[in-house]
């Protein structure tokens, strides 16, 4: 297998901050990820000590500002990160993407001033976060939640099942939604900050994936589950605008981790046509298979421009909802693509395990279907265009 530890993606504008950023979480994925991507994958379980890493490297609190432990940093910044760690791994990545861009940043807009004095400095040192949204019968209709929050004095108590939750294994803190009054609609739908050891929380079946194996996707299980009122996450009845908004920027991390998968199978088909002979000659010498590469490397460029595009409105307070839905729709598309065709750059070699082409495939298809499907974000590109 070859060793792609100083292979780097495209070259695009950047400060030299985050030049120095980027650097450095490529040697982390490089040094301390790479060396147990196969082994994680094989066994669908992530390695419990690289997680305190991630928080020791300061990539758990990017956006959170410096008064709360965080880096006071930027979207963007977290844009590398997910990317840089998915060239590597995706579930390395996705540990990192759901952390910031769902559950820090639903936090840090709807938080009040003590709930974010009270978790922050936590979810900036150690405690991981997840975001749960989904049940079995609400997908691509977010709003059709079957779980339901009943006031009981100054708590409230939660009862339902939540589906392919991510981080739900070893996450601490949950961004759980339910409503509070299934007669107003999604109107009554509210968010809420459940702890891990809250009376009548637990976690249910761990989901066998085809590809981002290594990360955890589970159920969770609400029995009247008991939530005092300070954890009330924004006003009641506001749950549908934190979810929408929040997975408006959420989609720009999946952007980002698209790129990173279609960056990394890239670089290893590109190394390798380099190195498989046939005909008497390597065949990265054969046009065919030169302008293969020629192809997708213009598609990733192209889907990695419109990422980093829609990170930087964002971060300058400019409208980004519909160009979020064009990045995570088009960046899923490409690493699709790209996947597959590095995949048959190897030949019998890209469907055996011994090489990494196979995962990258594997890994990538999970990006046209969470955080909204493809066909939601044509639905969300429609409606900005008409109106």
């Amino acid at each position: 297998m070859q060793d792609l530890s100083s292979a780097a993606p495209a070259l695009t504008i950047l400060s030299e901050e985050e030049t120095m950023f980027r650097d450095a979480v490529r040697e982390f994925a490089a040094t301390e990820v790479r060396p147990h991507v196969h082994d994680m994958d094989e066994a669908a379980q992530f390695r419990l000590d690289l997680i305190p890493k991630f928080f020791e490297l300061g990539l758990m609190g990017i956006e959170v500002p410096e008064e709360y432990g965080g880096s006071g940093g930027s979207i963007f910044m977290a844009v590398l990160a997910i990317e840089e760690l998915a060239r590597v791994d995706a579930s390395a990545a996705i540990y990192v993407d759901v952390h910031n861009t769902l559950v820090n940043n639903a936090i840090l807009r709807w938080a009040g001033s003590e709930q974010k004095a009270r978790y922050f400095p936590r979810l900036t040192s150690g405690l991981l976060g997840a975001f749960a949204l989904s049940e079995p019968g609400s997908g691509s209709d977010a709003f059709a939640l079957a779980t339901r929050a009943e006031r009981r004095g100054n708590d409230w108590a939660l009862t339902g099942r939540k589906f392919w939750i991510t981080n739900g294994a070893e996450a601490g803190l949950f961004i759980i939604f339910a409503n509070t009054d299934p007669s107003k609609g999604y109107k009554g739908i509210t968010a809420y900050l459940v702890e891990r050891d809250f009376p009548g929380f637990s976690i249910g079946k761990k989901e066998n994936k085809l590809g981002i194996r290594a990360s955890s996707t589970t159920e969770l299980i609400l029995e009247e589950c008991i939530v005092p009122e300070e954890n009330v996450l924004g006003p009641v009845g506001q749950g549908y605008k934190i979810s929408i908004e929040t997975l408006n920027e959420g989609r720009i991390g999946i952007g980002a981790q698209m790129i990173g998968v279609a960056s990394g199978a890239l670089e290893a088909a590109t190394a390798y046509v380099k190195e498989r002979r046939q005909f008497g000659k390597a065949i990265a010498e054969f046009q065919a298979v030169q302008f293969q590469l020629a192809q997708m490397a213009t598609d990733l460029e192209a889907a990695r421009l419109m990422v980093y595009n829609v990170a930087r409105l964002k971060d300058s307070g400019q409208p980004f909802a519909q160009q979020a839905a064009m990045a995570k729709l088009f960046s899923s598309q490409v690493a699709d693509r790209i996947t597959s065709s590095c995949l048959e750059l190897f030949g019998g070699y890209g469907y055996s395990k011994e090489y990494p082409a196979e995962k990258y495939y594997r890994d990538a298809k999970i990006g046209t279907i969470y955080e909204g499907t493809s066909n939601m974000q044509l639905q969300t590109i429609a409606k900005g265009l008409l109106k």
